[in-house]
């Protein structure tokens, strides 16, 4: 497969990595200083600064997986990637994804249990029950996206397998598969309602 990066800026692929690049060491650094400061400091071992935790982590993994694909586009002019890569990375994006937007909805139950019941807080909010949410939101957004990822490996595809994009996203490889992939389609649009 290979990627057409961003159509109709080529020209300006060196002038654009240089902004993402730059981005790019300030997301890692950014979010690699705040997992270590939560970590290192014992006052910040509470419920909220946990979730904190797992959003620069999901950040993080997020950085870690789109920006090499983008950079080696727009650097190297790299535009080649095997299948099992590209779904591999497409894994990575939509799964880390989908835990980002569970850390999100247990950011806003702590902010709600903090403004509703203050006083309850602590009783409410333990570190075993922060543990468990962080598990379940963890496992449902890895497990969640393995139904449409799997498939994918057993496709056939078109040869003109370029993708619209400068890294695998599932919609950009499913309209490459000459298969039917109707199922595919489906399970997302019901995933993401």
């Amino acid at each position: 497969m290979k990627y057409t990066g961003f159509p109709g800026l080529e020209a300006a692929h060196h002038w654009i990595s240089t902004s993402f690049f730059f981005v790019y060491i300030f997301g890692v650094f950014s979010n690699g200083t705040l997992l270590l400061l939560i970590k290192e400091d014992h006052n910040l071992h509470e419920p909220m600064y946990y979730f904190l935790t797992m959003l620069a982590a999901t950040e993080l993994g997020l950085t870690l997986t789109t920006m090499p694909s983008v950079m080696g586009l727009l650097l190297l002019d790299h535009r080649e990637i095997g299948n099992v890569a590209c779904f591999s990375q497409a894994f990575f994006i939509h799964s880390v994804s989908f835990v980002e937007c569970g850390v999100l909805l247990a950011m806003a139950y702590d902010h709600f249990i903090a403004i509703c019941y203050p006083l309850r807080y602590t009783s409410i909010l333990t570190n075993t029950r922060v543990v468990k949410i962080g598990l379940v939101v963890l496992t449902r957004g890895f497990v969640s996206v393995v139904p449409p990822i799997l498939p994918l490996y057993f496709f056939s595809y078109c040869p003109s397998c370029v993708l619209s994009h400068a890294f695998c996203l599932h919609q950009g490889i499913i309209k490459l598969a000459c298969a039917d992939a109707t199922f595919n389609r489906l399970y997302l649009v019901v995933l993401v309602v």
